[in-house]
């Protein structure tokens, strides 16, 4: 059987982040979370996700300078981007997309339309 996509969730609500993973392990994904940008950093280079889940508003450094940041990286680029937010407003899925990411999705999460993109970026042509 092929290895489970990897997904990261950077979340600072602990309730968003456990409900989502549960929620993604059940529908087969290999989960992990953290709470904040610095830990995703550091995470990076241990789990080397296939996708990392990312809401906007954190401390330390916002959703939006993050997915920056990993895009500008050499090494991480390459991972996809998802948010997670609930901010709805036409200017921050715009900024969303701008800054990189492919996937925008407003809180409350539809898992199943989740799932379905998380799929989609870790299809066949993903994976080792």
């Amino acid at each position: 059987m092929a290895d489970k996509p990897k997904v990261i969730i950077v979340d600072d609500d602990r309730e968003t982040r456990e409900v989502l993973a549960l929620a993604l392990s059940m529908e087969g994904f290999q989960v992990s979370h953290v709470a904040n940008g610095l830990r995703l950093i550091s995470t990076l280079h241990v789990d080397k996700p296939d996708v990392i889940l990312l809401d906007v508003n954190m401390s330390w450094i916002d959703g939006f300078e993050l997915c920056r940041a990993v895009k500008s990286n050499q090494e991480f680029r390459h991972i996809p981007v998802v948010f997670i937010t609930a901010r709805t407003s036409h200017a921050d899925v715009q900024r969303g997309f701008a800054v990189g990411a492919e996937g925008y999705f407003t809180k409350p999460i539809a898992v199943s339309e989740l799932v379905d993109k998380i799929r989609q970026l870790t299809g066949p042509s993903q994976g080792t």
